[in-house]
């Protein structure tokens, strides 16, 4: 009986640990989703309005009494990303009227059928892709195509459903004019967050150089590597603040502030890509127990301190100026340290110093002015 009393007070310890660890991947998870919901609720609060003022337009306004292409080509429109609304309003009309005029076509010369509907549908998404068309204008091709052989077989119904779906991107195109603030912020927010993660990066690197510990800089290398889908995020972020105050007439005096960031994205990829590089080297010499200078962690966490406050001067001004400072100073000193032996050592280094250039870059300087601020060594190399 003991083993048994024993089994079953550890399975009592068990289920005490695990209720606690449930409750909070479950408080973390609702705080997920109703931090998701609140990150949509003007998106859907946009959607549902678009959609019944495209219906009430189209029914009230137009007379069309079943509008039923209205309201979907609005939130359809609505669901891409602000710069793609123009593009995706023309293809979703043009997919309308082709799959419209097929449908139609077909119904009044060959009636309603499996083998019809099946033609019918082929034809259309392939008159579509030989216009140019996206994939969205395709599927919209044989979706109305399918509609006009089988549910509403009407030919004379065609044009009043290319109508509902202009009105419907015309609705959508109005609605996103009233762009909500996040479209602004998001691509200073995500800067600023993926400059955090370099400065993360740089001094975990930093600690496993030091300790020489494998699963540290291994771990930096893999976080080094996953940067690049961050980057992709802004870039998507940045593209999508620019269109929103290039044509939402409420948002245009903001249109310096977003451009600004969008600047960023190519000396950001650049010290992303010579960041992935320094880490893997790092890695390497980690993985083979090669030598490394004493001070070259130290680089890389004046590095890091540089790479926080330009993150920082993104809210911050005046963080500008102390970033300027360090990487300035962290240029020069690279200057001064005697080349080293090894090949991975070497290569650090010279990351080390394309990295400052391409920081510097994110501070506004030129990339004339960076160079110069990381001089010459004495010995004649140049990495930046």
């Amino acid at each position: 009986m003991d083993p048994v009393r024993l089994t079953l007070d550890q399975l009592r310890e068990l289920r005490d640990d695990i209720a606690p660890q449930a409750a909070r991947r479950s408080r973390a998870s609702v705080r997920r989703r109703t931090e998701r919901l609140r990150d949509r609720a003007f998106f859907i609060a946009q959607c549902a309005l678009a959609a019944g003022v495209a219906w009430a337009l189209a029914r009230y306004a137009v007379g069309h009494k079943q509008p039923f292409f209205a309201p979907v080509a609005a939130m359809v429109c609505l669901g891409f990303s602000f710069g793609q609304r123009l593009r995706r309003v023309a293809e979703v009309m043009v997919g309308v009227a082709v799959g419209v005029g097929v449908g139609d076509l077909f119904v009044k010369v060959f009636g309603t059928g499996v083998l019809q509907l099946i033609f019918v549908i082929a034809l259309a998404m392939t008159i579509a892709v030989l216009l140019g068309a996206g994939n969205l204008m395709t599927t919209q091709a044989g979706v109305q195509a399918a509609i006009v052989t089988t549910l509403l077989p009407n030919p004379g119904a065609g044009f009043s459903r290319w109508q509902d779906a202009a009105l419907g991107g015309l609705v959508a195109l109005a609605a996103a004019t009233i762009a909500p603030a996040a479209a602004i912020r998001r691509p200073r927010q995500q800067a600023a967050g993926v400059l955090a993660e370099l400065a993360e990066i740089l001094v975990e690197t930093a600690d496993g150089l030091r300790s020489r510990d494998e699963d540290a800089v291994t771990d930096a290398l893999r976080r080094a590597r996953a940067s690049e889908s961050q980057l992709d995020d802004l870039r998507s972020a940045a593209d999508e603040g620019v269109a929103v105050v290039r044509l939402s007439p409420f948002r245009r005096r903001q249109r310096g502030r977003v451009e600004e960031i969008a600047e960023l994205v190519v000396p950001l990829d650049r010290a992303i890509r010579n960041i992935r590089v320094l880490v893997r080297r790092c890695a390497v010499s980690v993985w083979r127990d090669e030598a490394m200078p004493a001070e070259y962690p130290i680089l890389l966490e004046r590095l890091a301190d540089g790479t926080r406050l330009i993150g920082a001067s993104l809210f911050e001004p005046a963080a500008e100026v102390a970033a300027h400072r360090v990487l300035g100073e962290l240029g020069r000193r690279t200057a001064e340290l005697p080349l080293p032996a090894g090949l991975s050592a070497a290569v650090v280094l010279g990351q080390v110093r394309s990295t400052i250039v391409d920081l510097l870059e994110l501070t506004g300087t030129s990339y004339d002015d960076a160079r110069r601020l990381v001089p010459l060594r004495l010995d004649g190399l140049d990495e930046s």
